[in-house]
């Protein structure tokens, strides 16, 4: 097993590409991050639900059921975009935090406050780091 060396682009990915094989449920190892990263996603109405599974010695397991339009059958999430990566991080402050699809997506920060949205990262006049767009 290869070492990850990008877990939020892991996690995104298998995401997406459980979007793209039509999948109901995907499982992602767990960290504190990812977790508030699909807590987040989960308030917004991206995804149906989600589980948090325990495992002794490790971080464990995320378990996410993903939503699909009932008559379209089109995912909620069109699409997942990481901003901040290993080699090059996306840092933005108060004023200049971006706006996805014209405040029709959401950017997902990480502050000082904890895992954010762009438009609670504003409200709280706060910057941090841009971690993906969402829409």
């Amino acid at each position: 097993m290869s070492k990850v060396t990008d877990p939020i682009a892991d996690y995104l990915t298998r995401v997406r590409n459980a979007i793209m094989a039509k999948h109901r449920v995907v499982d992602i190892p767990a960290s504190n991050l990812k977790k508030e990263m699909t807590k987040l996603l989960k308030d917004k109405g991206y995804i149906l639900n989600y589980k948090f599974e325990e495992e002794v010695g490790f971080q464990g397991n995320i378990k996410i059921a993903l939503k699909y339009n009932a008559e379209t059958k089109l995912a909620a999430i069109k699409s997942l975009e990481r901003i901040s990566k290993p080699g090059l991080r996306k840092y933005c402050d108060s004023t200049n935090i971006p706006r996805v699809l014209n405040g029709l997506g959401i950017a997902i920060i990480s502050t000082s406050k904890g895992i954010i949205t762009d438009k609670e990262a504003r409200e709280l006049n706060i910057g941090g780091e841009i971690l993906c767009y969402v829409y």
